[in-house]
């Protein structure tokens, strides 16, 4: 499925991005936080800059992938990309991947595949009808609000977790944006439909403002505190919108405590990971290798 296809390959680049972001933003000072100057800060840093080049890489083939396939299928899939990310980092340094990592890998993956086989999501519109748009921008607008101000009077990890998953909610709303335009462009609209939608541009303004969320998230605490609440939140939240949009349909009564199940594993396996030196870049190859 070309879908699922474009799925890996947007987490393999929004994986290798986040472990880049999160090295540059650990140096930028306290003073910086949620304030614009810490873009300026950061765009000084060329690790920084090659992140921001695979977040590029990941929009096209995650609006590739949107445009083939339901949102509750694309989004959840994405979870796999630090685990990814960690056994490349780990191959291309040359450093052994600790037993944890390969834990972690593992919980991750048979956590996502339980999930998968047991909601069996599918069905669904290519784009969203009437304006059922309203009601599900203003539950978000109160939503993030809320997620920003409750980070706003905490500090360290927590302001970290909730600020992640501040940027999970906006990741989330800039793939269903971007799902209703790449679906009026398969309406037989053309790209005359496509450029007069303003599904376009929503999309452009909340990708911004979710990457300027999670770089506040990734200075202000760990990447275990922020890594699971991105990571979970941006698969569930976009489910919602899958669902209450696009009408896209999952399994439930019994199938939600195997559904849950895999919530748990993949939760458990992203702080495994997260913990990982190849995570918070502390990993050191061998004496006298070098990295490619």
């Amino acid at each position: 499925m070309i879908s699922v296809l474009f799925a890996i390959l947007t987490a393999l680049s929004n994986g290798a991005a986040s472990v880049l972001q999160r090295r540059a933003a650990r140096s930028v000072p306290d003073t910086e936080a949620m304030r614009l100057s810490l873009i300026g800060h950061l765009l000084r840093q060329k690790v920084w800059l090659a992140g921001i080049g695979l977040v590029i890489v990941a929009a096209v083939c995650q609006a590739t992938a949107l445009a083939t396939g339901p949102i509750s299928v694309v989004q959840p899939i994405f979870v796999i990309e630090l685990p990814a990310t960690l056994l490349l980092a780990g191959f291309v340094m040359r450093v052994r991947v600790p037993r944890g990592v390969w834990y972690g890998v593992a919980a991750v993956t048979f956590g996502l595949a339980l999930g998968m086989a047991s909601a069996a999501p599918g069905g669904g519109s290519s784009s969203v009808r009437g304006a059922a748009w309203v009601p599900a921008l203003v539950l978000t607008g109160i939503f993030e609000a809320a997620l920003i101000a409750g980070a706003r009077s905490t500090r360290g990890n927590a302001r970290g977790a909730l600020l992640g998953l501040a940027a999970a909610c906006g990741y989330a709303l800039t793939a269903a944006l971007m799902k209703d335009a790449m679906g009026r462009l398969g309406d037989g609209g053309g790209a005359a439909a496509l450029m007069t939608s303003w599904q376009l541009y929503a999309t452009a303004a909340a990708g911004v403002g979710s990457l300027f969320l999670l770089q506040n998230a990734l200075q202000a605490g760990t990447l275990v505190a922020v890594q699971p609440m991105l990571t979970l939140g941006d698969a569930v939240i976009s489910i919602l919108y899958g669902v209450t949009l696009f009408g896209e349909h999952l399994r439930t009564d019994w199938w939600l405590l195997p559904e849950l199940a895999a919530l748990t594993l993949i939760a458990l396996g992203c702080v495994e990971l997260a913990r990982s030196p190849l995570a918070t870049g502390n990993a050191v190859p061998p004496p006298g290798t070098r990295v490619k």
